[in-house]
């Protein structure tokens, strides 16, 4: 991903059983951030730190959706319990993963595996890429990510 090209675009499921297409967010900018798994710590604390920001997001006029594998209904349960004010798109057979990048090859404790590299895109009214950021560690990221809207 270069910053200035195009976001890929995609249609896919999203929570609530509507499908989502990216480039009908247009003329909105958009975060799209990956993570590897709806209700586990990291993914929670990452969910639960953009849900807090929605309405500073919305009023710096992004929105701000979540890819992962999790099925639409594991998406369901997971916005449910944890009440996230944010979009959730199921990515099951990992294409939007591998077309952004974000489905690599990750190891833990000596195995290594393919998953879902912690990722976030924002990407411009325009639906070019302005800023990418990789191996996201969560404390500060949706605050940086913010800022970064508003710079727009």
């Amino acid at each position: 991903m270069e910053l200035g090209h195009p976001a890929p675009d995609f249609t896919a499921p999203r929570d609530g059983g509507d499908m989502l297409t990216l480039s009908q967010l247009r003329p909105d900018p958009v975060v799209l951030y990956f993570y590897p798994r709806d209700d586990t710590s990291g993914c929670t604390r990452e969910a639960l730190d953009f849900s807090a920001h929605a309405a500073e997001f919305a009023a710096a006029g992004a929105v701000v959706v979540g890819v992962s594998k999790d099925s639409v209904r594991a998406h369901d349960s997971f916005k449910a319990k944890h009440d996230l004010g944010v979009i959730l798109v199921s990515d099951a057979e990992t294409d939007i993963c591998e077309r952004y990048g974000t489905w690599v090859e990750k190891s833990m404790y000596g195995k290594t595996f393919m998953g879902i590299e912690r990722s976030t895109f924002l990407i411009d009214g325009n639906g070019r890429i302005a800023k990418v950021w990789r191996k996201v560690k969560v404390p500060g990221h949706v605050e940086a990510v913010l800022d970064a809207v508003r710079a727009l």
